[in-house]
């Protein structure tokens, strides 16, 4: 999938501050057969530092860590639910033989939105010591409660725009079998703002299928930025169930194979 929304981006600089970040971009898809179907809309998300973080709050009244407010993050809806996410997420990576991404791990993710959230992917980036991208945590789930993780590894530093690739073994759509390959691109670029972009293009064994992409510019949390997030997208959170309902009746409507739900894997890790 071409990298347009950060055209020839230039390396992260290691000086940047590790502060908490609202990014404000677009989520695109577009479904390549056996019709084409495509929609893009504006969306918003965080992007955490957790190791600078700890355990502190946002420096906004209107955002809540733990807590309710006009956006929220809390943080048992990541990792399991019961360990703290630094503990969690640096087990995990040990039990899957990553042990040199001992540097800055970022969680993007979607906040609470007065109290609700669905996030069908989360990102948590686990770099080194030296600041080099070490590996990534897809945290995937589907609209029936279930949930895996794709651990992209591939053994050494992970270059910005680099392809990583996972085998699809958990259902997420009814228009998709569980067959094929994903194919991630990340990149981190320091402008004006901080620049991101996570692309996802998925291949059966006829070739390319989808294509979807999450960009954005981050801005540091403060109140003047989750104003502008909640009013600009009022009730976001509930925007993403919505539309992907409606989506899945649009293709349901151009009568798109529909594929039953299958077991889910029981690994809950997949590499």
């Amino acid at each position: 999938m071409p990298l347009d929304p950060l055209e020839s981006p230039a390396p992260q600089p290691r000086h940047v501050a590790a502060v908490p970040q609202l990014c404000f971009g677009q989520v695109r898809h577009k479904r390549l057969r056996p019709v084409v179907h495509a929609f893009q809309y504006g969306v918003y998300f965080l992007r955490l530092p957790l190791r600078s973080m700890g355990e502190r709050d946002f420096d906004a009244r209107l955002m809540s860590r733990n807590g309710r407010n006009l956006l929220s993050f809390r943080d048992s809806d990541h990792g399991d639910g019961r360990q703290p996410l630094l503990q969690w997420i640096d087990g995990l990576l040990a039990a899957e033989g990553v042990r040199d991404a001992d540097g800055e791990i970022w969680l993007q993710t979607m906040p609470r939105v007065l109290g609700y959230v669905f996030n069908p992917v989360s990102f948590w980036f686990c770099h080194r010591r030296d600041g080099a991208l070490r590996a990534v945590l897809c945290d995937v789930r589907n609209t029936f409660g279930e949930r895996h993780f794709y651990l992209l590894d591939s053994g050494a530093a992970i270059a910005s725009g680099a392809e990583l690739r996972a085998k699809k073994i958990f259902h997420v759509s009814p228009f998709c079998a569980v067959l094929g390959e994903y194919r991630f691109r990340f990149v981190r670029a320091q402008r004006r703002h901080e620049r991101t972009l996570a692309s996802i293009a998925y291949a059966d064994a006829d070739g390319a299928l989808l294509q979807t992409s999450w960009s954005g510019d981050g801005a540091a949390i403060g109140d003047r930025a989750v104003a502008r997030a909640f009013f600009t997208y009022p009730l976001m959170t509930v925007g993403v169930m919505v539309r992907i309902h409606l989506q899945a009746l649009r293709l349901w409507l151009r009568r798109v194979p529909f594929f039953s739900k299958p077991t889910p894997p029981q690994q809950k890790v997949s590499r």
